[in-house]
């Protein structure tokens, strides 16, 4: 007895050293790397913005959302971990130390115990183990373990949407100043217009529909320069929140510094929706519904169970570690339901629908990525024809603009000839500014579409395997 004890305490001794710790801590090594690579700050680099790569860095560090999409993920390891211990055999100490009062009689067959009275003493170990004959217990793990892959892919479609979502912003938050520095502009040399205009009418030289004309359009521009001032201060506080941090303050590059993406892949391979999280997770969870449905016709099989107790058991505290008060026992116990009320097969009926949704839900997850990356390649390409045609508007609006300060200086027009061509060039550049963000914006779009990859690796990957790309 004495060296059954010892050995007990052995194990319990081995087990509690085994290095855990280390194990944890190669495992958020892991989690953490994955983290830095959803980030994928290489492909915010390429936009040559050093303010947007720190603020990219911040984000992973501090926003709440990413935060949470981490714990979700150990969440689901901690769920794997509890169907393994359920393969496992399961072992417990349930102790009884009673007594049994003189308050009645106590009858043993005929024979009879008058005011019978007894202490009983019960130290054993429990032990149980479910034979997993059928596999069934480990298809619950292997169900478990593609829940908790969706979830990492839903942590993985965090970052990509909190990253877009957050340098979309902050591009816009850029359009915002440059353009509100120009109808700032524009409402002023406005002013001048119905001032001049004013002066004409004054001295008779135009009507007062004219002078009404230029002021309404004075106060439509002032509108707009209030739109603009309240979009600025709405991405401003969106900013903020996604760096959790209400009183930060917002740096950000000037517009005519921003680095605009160029030779961006007009035909993207279909493959590319592979790498997609809501394609994987569309993957995992046919497999996880698959697993279901086979742990649900197995559930129509018998279980069988084994079972032991070794311990100590007396009447007598004194004689609690004599040899003859050890106890042991053990057996194995077969179950099988006669009778269910069809609950088992309505479950596997259920798993069944599910199984059939989720391939639905797979093929749908195919042709809305492919959609989305159509859609954005071809959001890429109008951006950047725009942008172009704005630049070479805006050359053909300065070209008119020094022409008419040249034909003012020589008495060929007027004062309020040069203003109006001021405010046409002032309205063109304020296109050009916001052609130039939108492209920005429709590369970060694509960017998303295609599951967050670096667009030139994409490139890159297609002249490696020198195939024609397929145009999606």
């Amino acid at each position: 007895m004495k060296k059954f004890f010892t050995t007990l305490i052995l194990c319990f001794f081995v087990l509690s050293c085994l290095p855990a710790d280390a194990k944890r801590d190669k495992r958020e090594e892991q989690q953490q790397a994955k983290r830095i690579e959803y980030l994928n700050l290489s492909w915010w680099e390429r936009y040559q913005d050093p303010v947007l790569s720190g603020y990219i860095q911040e984000l992973y560090e501090k926003n709440h959302d990413l935060q949470i999409a981490a714990l979700k993920v150990k969440e689901g390891e901690k769920m794997v971990k509890i169907s393994l211990a359920n393969e496992l055999p399961q072992i417990s100490f349930d102790g009884n130390l009673g007594r049994t009062m003189r308050s009645s009689d106590q009858r043993f067959g005929n024979m009879l115990i008058p005011s019978y009275a007894q202490w009983g003493y019960q130290l054993p170990l429990t032990a149980s183990y479910e034979i997993d004959i059928w596999g069934e217990n480990r298809l619950k793990t292997k169900s478990i373990e593609q829940q908790l892959n969706i979830i990492e892919q839903e942590e993985r479609a965090s970052y990509i949407a909190l990253t877009s979502a957050f340098a979309t912003n902050y591009f816009n938050l850029i359009k915002a100043d440059k353009l509100l520095d120009i109808q700032k502009q524009i409402v002023s040399t406005q002013e001048e217009i119905v001032e001049k205009t004013q002066k004409k009418y004054d001295n008779g030289l135009c009507t007062i529909n004219e002078v009404l004309n230029e002021q309404k359009m004075l106060t439509q521009q002032k509108e707009i320069l209030n739109t603009l001032e309240h979009t600025q201060t709405i991405l401003t506080n969106q900013l903020r929140v996604y760096l959790s941090d209400n009183d930060k303050d917002i740096k950000r590059t000037s517009c005519e510094n921003l680095q605009l993406l160029t030779n961006i892949p007009d035909k993207i391979d279909s493959t590319v929706i592979e790498s997609r999280p809501d394609y994987i997770q569309a993957e995992d969870h046919i497999k996880k519904i698959g697993y279901d449905v086979r742990i649900a016709r197995k559930e129509f099989l018998p279980k069988f169970v084994i079972y032991g107790q070794i311990g100590l058991n007396a009447y007598q505290w004194s004689k609690m570690f004599n040899s003859y008060s050890q106890l042991a026992n053990a057996g194995i116990m077969p179950s099988f339901d006669l009778f269910s009320g069809g609950r088992k097969m309505a479950v596997l009926k259920l798993r069944k629908y599910q199984y059939e949704e989720a391939m639905h839900d797979y093929q749908k997850a195919i042709l809305n990525g492919i959609q989305e990356v159509n859609d954005s390649s071809a959001q890429v390409k109008t951006e950047q024809k725009n942008y172009e045609e704005s630049v070479e508007r805006l050359k053909l609006e300065n070209q008119k603009f020094i022409l008419m300060t040249h034909k003012n200086e020589i008495g060929s027009a007027s004062n309020l000839d040069v203003l109006y061509n001021k405010e046409q060039h002032l309205l063109t550049q304020r296109d050009e500014v916001s052609n130039k963000i939108n492209y920005l914006i429709s590369t970060i779009g694509l960017y998303k579409a295609v599951g967050g990859k670096d667009l030139y690796s994409i490139e890159s990957s297609q002249e490696t395997q020198q195939k024609p790309a397929e145009n999606i």
